[in-house]
């Protein structure tokens, strides 16, 4: 379904959609370059500067391209952090699969691939400070790229439980669900020095055991 226009402020002159345009969604291969290049701008000044460094005429000059077709790509900066952070999980998930993960048990293999996801986002402070202040601005209107990464993550997290089985099983989706909740708090509450990285380790590795230990004593009284 076609998103409804929606006008910029007066005497901006641009006209965007509520929603960002996903990669799935542009027909030409010069489209997705451009895309890419938003997305590179964007991470590359948020890596630099944090949250207030992406600004919109900032990121169009440094991906090339004009202030209105940014707009019809992101409509906000909003939209093209959190797309930014999707981006991110697919590259995790892309080098993840090229590893055999360690580990006999789920929560061993899961605690491995949180602990790769984890440090891979504490490298770049400044990115992942602004990537999660977007994901917890989001509104409605980003609510498609929200879900994104949502199912992204739901994702990476169900294989590292029961690696190579498609689709994962209902139980195992809903802890990874739950698993994904916890670790976006916990990334908060680190970008917000409210927590160090030992207590976020620490408070993970709690949230695993209690829920993969759960579940596989309730699957051993159920056999």
């Amino acid at each position: 379904m076609a998103a409804t226009p929606r006008s910029r402020p007066a005497g901006q002159g641009l006209v965007t959609s509520t929603t960002a345009l996903t990669e799935d969604e542009l027909g030409s291969s010069a489209q997705r370059d451009r895309r890419r290049r938003m997305l590179d701008a964007t991470i590359m000044l948020a890596t630099k500067g944090g949250y207030d460094a992406v600004q919109m005429r900032a990121v169009a000059e440094n991906a090339d391209v004009a202030l209105g077709t940014l707009y019809r790509y992101f409509p906000s900066k909003i939209h093209l952090l959190v797309s930014g952070l999707a981006r991110e999980f697919e590259r995790a998930q892309e080098k993840i699969d090229r590893v055999d993960l360690p580990g006999d048990v789920p929560s061993e293999r899961l605690l491995f691939v949180l602990g790769r996801v984890t440090r891979m986002l504490q490298r770049y402070p400044e990115l992942t400070e602004a990537m999660t202040r977007a994901f917890m601005f989001a509104d409605a209107s980003a609510a498609a790229e929200v879900d994104t990464v949502g199912r992204l993550m739901e994702q990476m997290f169900a294989q590292a439980i029961e690696p190579g089985v498609e689709p994962p099983s209902p139980q195992n989706v809903a802890i990874a669900r739950v698993i994904g909740d916890v670790w976006l708090s916990q990334l908060v509450a680190w970008v917000t020095r409210r927590a160090s990285i030992s207590d976020v380790t620490a408070r993970l590795e709690l949230t695993v055991h209690l829920l993969l230990d759960h579940a596989e004593t309730t699957t051993r009284q159920q056999a």
